[in-house]
C-alpha cells in the first residue's frame, strides 16, 4: 500500500477518485500557496471538452502518490462549480 503524502507534491495528471471509489478526473491545477503552506484546494479536468471542477481541500480526503481521494461522491463532484483562474 502506497504511504500518504503532502499536498505539495500534487501533480498534474494525478487520478482523482471520488468516496464511491469512481474515477471523476485528473489533477489539471493544484491551488494554494506553497511558501505559507496553505492548501486552498485543486482545479480537476473531467472530461476533455469539459471545463475543470474546482475541489475545495476540505473536500480532499488521502493523497497517495499518483493519486487523490475526494471526501465526496461523484454525484456530489459533478455538482462543484466550475473552475475559474484568477
Amino acid at each position: 500500500m502506497t504511504e500518504p503524502v503532502s499536498w505539495l507534491v500534487i501533480e498534474p495528471g494525478w487520478t482523482v477518485e471520488a468516496s464511491d471509489g469512481k474515477e471523476v478526473g485528473s489533477v489539471r491545477e493544484v491551488l494554494g500557496d506553497a511558501n505559507a503552506d496553505i492548501f486552498d484546494g485543486l482545479a480537476v479536468s473531467h472530461g476533455l471538452l469539459k471545463r475543470a471542477r474546482y475541489v475545495p481541500a476540505e473536500n480532499v480526503g488521502e493523497i497517495t502518490e499518483g493519486r487523490v481521494a475526494l471526501t465526496i461522491s461523484s454525484r456530489e463532484f459533478k455538482r462543484l462549480p466550475e473552475y475559474q483562474p484568477q
